[in-house]
C-alpha cells in the first residue's frame, strides 16, 4: 500500500507533462515533395539560401501518329526555371519557356502552416510573364497575335494554394486562381480569368508518388462562339503524373493535355482535349542547391 501514492504522484507528473507538450505548436512537414506538383505550384516553398533548378519538358501530342512524329517525340517545348529562398517560407523564381517565348517572373510566401492547431497550410504566388514573340505571329489557338507595344504582350496572376496533409500518404491542394492578359486575341475573350484548381498526391512508396491535378477557367465560350462562329479553343487542364524521388533530385513524369508550363498558358490557354486525344507527355526534373555551408536541407 505504501507505494500507492508514490505511482499515483507519477502519473499526476506523466498527466502535467503531456499537457504542457499539447500547448506547444507541432508543424506539419513536407506535405508535398516538391515546389510544382505537375504543371502548378505546391505550398512548398525552398529553404533559406537554396536554390531549386528546374527542367520542364512537354513533348507533342500522343495522338501525331508513329511515322509522322514518333508519338510526340520528335518536337518539345522546353521551359527552364529557378527558384531561390529568400527564408524558409518566402521564395522568388524566374524561369524562360519556349513558348512564345515567354519569360516569367514569380514570388510565394508561406502565410499559415498547418499544425496541431490549425487544419491547412496556405501560401501566395504572385506572378508576371512577357510575350516576347515577334507581332504577327500565330497562337497555338490559331489566331494571329499583334502588339502595339510592350505593355500589352504582359501577363499577370496571382493564387492562393491552400493544401492539407491528411496523412503520411495523402495531400490534397485547392488553387483560387486570378488571371489578367494586357492583351487578348479576341474582344469577347476577356482580360481577366478566374479559375479554381485542385491538386493531389498519393505515396506509393517511399520513392513513388502519383499526383493529379485539374484546373477549371471560368471562361464565356458562348461569347466567342456566338462572334466568330468557331469553336471555342481552349479547355481546362487536367494533369496525372509519377513522382520519383532520388536523393537531392525530384523526377517527376506526367501525361496533360497542355503544353505550357506557366499559368498564363496551362490555365487559360490550353488548346488540348484528352478527349480527342491530344495528350502530351512530359516531365519535370528538380536539383536542388545549397548556398548554406552551416545548414542541413530541412523539409519544411
Amino acid at each position: 500500500m505504501c507505494w500507492v501514492p508514490e505511482a499515483k504522484a507519477q502519473d499526476d507528473l506523466l498527466k502535467m507533462l503531456e499537457d504542457e507538450q499539447s500547448k506547444e505548436t507541432t508543424y506539419t512537414l513536407a506535405t508535398f515533395k516538391a515546389s510544382r506538383l505537375i504543371n502548378g505550384q505546391t505550398i512548398e516553398t525552398v529553404s533559406k539560401n537554396h536554390l531549386n533548378f528546374w527542367i520542364s519538358h512537354r513533348f507533342g501530342a500522343v495522338n501525331s501518329g508513329f511515322i509522322a512524329n514518333f508519338f510526340g517525340l520528335d518536337e518539345a517545348k522546353i521551359r527552364l526555371g529557378l527558384e531561390y529562398g529568400l527564408t524558409d517560407n518566402w521564395l522568388i523564381g524566374a524561369g524562360r519557356s519556349s513558348l512564345e517565348k515567354t519569360y516569367d517572373l514569380y514570388t510565394k510566401y508561406k502565410v499559415l502552416r498547418q499544425s496541431n492547431k490549425f487544419p491547412v497550410t496556405v501560401t501566395g504566388l504572385a506572378g508576371w510573364a512577357i510575350n516576347t514573340m515577334e507581332t504577327g505571329y500565330v497562337m497555338e489557338s490559331g489566331a494571329e497575335m499583334r502588339f502595339n507595344d510592350n505593355l500589352e504582350r504582359y501577363s499577370y496572376w496571382g493564387q492562393a494554394l491552400i493544401a492539407r496533409k491528411f496523412n503520411e500518404k495523402l495531400s490534397l491542394q485547392v488553387m483560387p486562381t486570378f488571371l489578367h492578359y494586357n492583351k487578348v486575341e479576341h474582344p469577347s475573350i476577356p482580360n481577366d480569368l478566374w479559375a479554381l484548381g485542385f491538386g493531389g498526391r498519393y505515396k506509393l512508396t517511399k520513392r513513388f508518388t502519383l499526383s493529379g491535378e485539374y484546373y477549371h477557367a471560368f471562361s464565356d465560350p458562348g461569347a466567342y462562339e456566338a462572334s466568330t462562329g468557331k469553336a471555342y479553343p481552349y479547355h481546362d487542364a487536367i494533369s496525372i503524373g509519377v513522382d520519383i524521388e532520388t536523393g537531392g533530385h525530384v523526377f517527376q513524369l506526367h501525361f496533360t493535355n497542355s503544353r505550357g508550363m506557366i499559368e498564363k498558358h496551362f490555365i487559360g490557354q490550353t488548346v488540348g482535349s484528352w478527349e480527342d486525344g491530344d495528350i502530351y507527355y512530359g516531365f519535370n526534373i528538380a536539383r536542388t542547391f545549397s548556398f548554406d555551408k552551416g545548414a542541413k536541407h530541412k523539409d519544411k
